[in-house]
């Protein structure tokens, strides 16, 4: 018997994140790697538990936490033991943020450095500030995402890599002398 059901994919392609409690879910970098974890399959408490190094109880009160927020729901439920085992997934197989928040962001960014940190391969990561048109930036935005989409194999038995796409207008400084 296998330790996950027949992969279902997330009901939605898309979610949008907008409402206040969204944002409050994403503001813990647990709960960002949880989101993390079920990109791409469903998983139990104890399966998640086990995959993030962190206790149940912990996980299971982040799981709440999202699933009230509507990030995640019950894909399948089954008998064992005597006990239901509950499959989570997330409702959507990406997360669109329009207007993210300085503390949801912190938290991604948190969650992304533990994720680094455990990596077992060469991880690569750089941070560069490029000159560009509107035009120019919309277009590398694109050619990003469209990337990072066409990049996917779905190979079951291959390892998941994460990926952290960021373009961002730098914010121009703010003068610091008086009239």
């Amino acid at each position: 018997m296998s330790d996950h059901p027949p992969y279902l994919p997330p009901p939605e392609e898309v979610l949008e994140i907008g409402a206040p409690e969204q944002f409050a879910a994403l503001a813990h970098p647990l709960r960002q790697r949880l989101l993390f974890a079920l990109g791409h399959r469903p998983a139990t408490t104890s399966q998640l538990a086990a995959q993030l190094d962190a206790k149940k109880g912990n996980v299971a009160h982040h799981l709440k936490v999202l699933r009230e927020a509507g990030l995640i729901h019950i894909a399948e439920t089954r008998q064992v033991r005597g006990g239901t085992e509950q499959y989570y997934q997330r409702t959507a197989r990406h997360m669109l943020v329009a207007e993210p928040q300085a503390e949801g962001t912190a938290a991604m960014l948190a969650a992304v450095a533990q994720e680094l940190s455990r990596s077992p391969a060469e991880t690569h990561l750089t941070l560069r500030h490029l000159s560009l048109s509107p035009a120019k930036a919309r277009e590398l935005g694109e050619t990003l995402a469209r990337l990072v989409d066409e990049a996917e194999e779905n190979a079951e038995d291959q390892p998941v890599h994460g990926v952290l796409v960021a373009l961002y207008q730098q914010a121009l400084p703010t003068s610091t002398t008086t009239a």
